[in-house]
């Protein structure tokens, strides 16, 4: 009779550990993108900096999948409208950061992780499928950035000029490299099984 008990108790244990793993990977998540955010160039002509963060939110969504690089944004975002150091240091941090010009970018954040982490999930885990995930995903974050700035300059032409034509170039390099640690890390994980 004590046997089954014992069973019992490892289940319960397995869920515990798994279910801490599940709250690590979300919280280092959140923790990649702020230090991420901190990496930080401010260009001259227009509010929204040059970071690596964006390659951090990509990364997490990749790497983590849809539901858990959701889950690692949301937090992040809780993490700065509560005046957690986690946003770029030129911004004003908080919920005033959320509210200013990059506040689109941020506040896309969630949806840009969740897309690439799904787009990534079906399918072979290859450096393609991470590329488009990526590729997707930077659309749906520029959609957002620049929908914000449009309305903050009441000008579209004024986001696109403020948040588009600097950042292209150095955007399609953080896909790229997100979308080759994430194959090579997918591959890697897949073999030790």
């Amino acid at each position: 009779m004590a046997k089954p008990a014992i069973q019992t108790l490892n289940a319960s244990q397995e869920r515990i550990v798994e279910g801490a793993r599940r709250v690590a990977l979300v919280v280092g998540g959140s923790l990649l993108v702020a230090v991420c955010a901190h990496i930080t160039i401010p260009l001259p002509g227009t509010p929204v900096p040059l970071t690596v963060q964006n390659f951090g939110v990509l990364l997490v969504g990749l790497l983590l999948g849809s539901r858990r690089g959701f889950a690692a944004l949301a937090l992040y975002l809780a993490e700065g409208a509560m005046g957690m150091p986690v946003f770029s240091p030129t911004g004003p941090g908080g919920i005033a950061q959320l509210l200013g010009p990059t506040g689109g970018f941020l506040l896309a954040y969630p949806l840009v992780a969740w897309l690439a982490g799904f787009v990534m999930e079906r399918g072979r885990k290859s450096f393609a499928r991470a590329a488009l995930g990526g590729f997707l995903a930077e659309i749906v974050l520029f959609i957002g950035g620049l929908s914000w700035l449009a309305v903050l300059t009441h000008s579209v032409t004024q986001a696109i000029r403020l948040g588009l034509y600097w950042f292209v170039f150095a955007e399609v390099i953080k896909v790229m490299v997100a979308a080759g640690i994430a194959a090579s890390w997918r591959r890697a994980s897949a073999t030790q099984r």
